[in-house]
């Protein structure tokens, strides 16, 4: 049985109105459920307030007055909802020694660490957290957002718009020159185009014959098109030094089109130092969170961990300038329709989260990146479900699984964010757009469940 330390760290006094307008405390919405024959509700989410800050199992005598200031207090529970809202004062996070920031390594050392493997507890999972702006403003945000990436396209940096995107599929198997090829093919109608989560260095494809073909695979197709292209070169690897030595050679070799190129990092995988050493070491570069292994923890099938929410929430106070967020039920990613949410969380200045209010004062935003199963018939329901299309998608499938090649896929879902943009009727509006007439026979699946009736208006029967 574990020590009750209600006493010590619940307060179910405290009001939540009051601690946000105190400023001085992280505020963090959890679902959990004590373990049978361990205690009431209220005993286990102290303990666990306990282990997340101050705590011990025993009594001991260093603790003392200033110790118990700094305490983690439960302030609220719903035992009927197996909710459980703690308070962390922000002393207790880590603050680094050559600046004075703050780091998300740090929250989440204390926020999901220890307390995720005590015995008392059957489960918790965190849903949402608040920031105050004392603690906010120590973290670092992006240093670039997609305003950057409109002005390498030459579009107007309000309202941009949609950013065609891709992923060069096969994801693994490529050897250099088929791996250019196919990017020269997709930025023939396309702009953006990114290494897949577990591309790198593979003895297959070097990097340095790889990154040199892709280069001038960019060049070609800029020279042909008279457009901007865009290439998000993964430099993920254990070693900041590693991703370092990555990062200079792709910019060296981009040369000239050096701000044409964004950093994918696999930030789930490789952790917030990753995140953190793009960000710091190349600030004028877009930085792209790839979040593969996500669902280990975020999955709702899993009463562990966090959600996908927070994750979302977390990659812009690391510093990412782009987030996958799923496709919204609209592809073939575990997702719902309210993942709009993470959307608006990580994009708006003014943000509502499933528990919390974020005002983010200022800090960058951080682009909602929509991949996953899109195709061209998918994204006018998208975009009207969203309420923008300031995004970047990257469509694998929807690109290359158009029948007429990866440009015309990649010119169809240009097309069909412009229907959705006027708000035409998808059928009529493909009897003039070629490209997206040919996605129905590209996709026909999802053109029966979405368009019935579509052969037959559109003359392939």
């Amino acid at each position: 049985m574990a020590l009750d330390q209600t006493s010590r760290y619940a307060n179910l006094d405290l009001k939540e109105e009051d601690l946000i307008k105190g400023g001085e405390h992280v505020l963090v919405a959890y679902t959990m459920k004590p373990k049978e024959g361990f205690g009431d509700y209220l005993q286990t989410a102290a303990h666990f307030a306990a282990e997340s800050s101050t705590g011990t199992n025993v009594e001991v005598g260093t603790t003392d007055d200033f110790t118990k200031g700094v305490d983690a207090l439960v302030y609220e529970i719903d035992e009927d909802k197996e909710l459980m809202k703690i308070a962390y004062p922000i002393e207790l996070f880590d603050r680094n020694i050559t600046d004075g920031r703050t780091m998300v390594a740090s929250f989440l050392t204390l926020a999901i660490g220890n307390n995720q493997g005590m015995g008392d507890v059957k489960y918790a999972k965190m849903h949402d957290f608040y920031i105050p702006p004392k603690l906010l403003q120590l973290y670092d945000g992006p240093s670039m957002s997609i305003q950057d990436l409109w002005r390498v396209l030459g579009r107007p940096t309000e309202n941009g718009g949609f950013i065609v995107g891709t992923i060069i599929k096969p994801k693994l198997g490529l050897r250099p020159k088929p791996f250019a090829d196919a990017a020269y093919e997709f930025w023939l109608g396309g702009d953006f185009i990114k290494n897949d989560e577990p591309q790198g260095n593979q003895v297959f494809a070097p990097m340095a014959e790889t990154i040199p073909l892709v280069a001038d695979a960019m060049r070609r197709a800029q020279d042909e098109t008279g457009e901007a292209k865009l290439f998000s070169a993964n430099i993920t690897a254990d070693d900041p030094f590693e991703m370092i030595a990555r990062a200079e050679f792709i910019l060296d070799t981009f040369a000239e089109n050096a701000n044409h190129v964004a950093f994918l990092v696999d930030g789930y995988v490789a952790g917030p130092t990753a995140i953190s050493t793009a960000r710091r070491q190349f600030p004028a570069q877009y930085l792209h969170y790839h979040r593969a292994g996500h669902g280990a923890v975020t999955s709702p099938q899993s009463d562990r961990g966090y959600t996908a929410f927070v994750l979302g929430k977390l990659s812009r106070l690391m510093g990412a300038s782009g987030i996958h967020v799923g496709t919204m039920g609209y592809g073939k990613m575990e997702g719902e329709q309210d993942d709009r949410n993470i959307a608006y969380m990580i994009e708006r200045d003014s943000a509502d989260g499933p528990f919390y209010h974020q005002e983010w004062l200022g800090i960058k935003p951080t682009t909602p990146i929509i991949s996953g199963g899109m195709n061209a018939l998918r994204i006018p329901g998208f975009f009207e479900n969203l309420g923008h299309s300031n995004l970047i998608m990257t469509a694998g499938g929807g690109c290359y699984g158009h029948v007429d090649g990866p440009a015309a896929g990649a010119k169809s879902m240009r097309q069909a964010e412009q229907c959705w943009r006027e708000g035409a009727d998808p059928i009529e509006w493909a009897k003039t757009h070629e490209e997206f007439r040919r996605a129905f026979i590209s996709f026909p699946h999802d053109a029966d469940a979405i368009y019935p009736g579509w052969r037959e208006k559109l003359g392939f029967e």
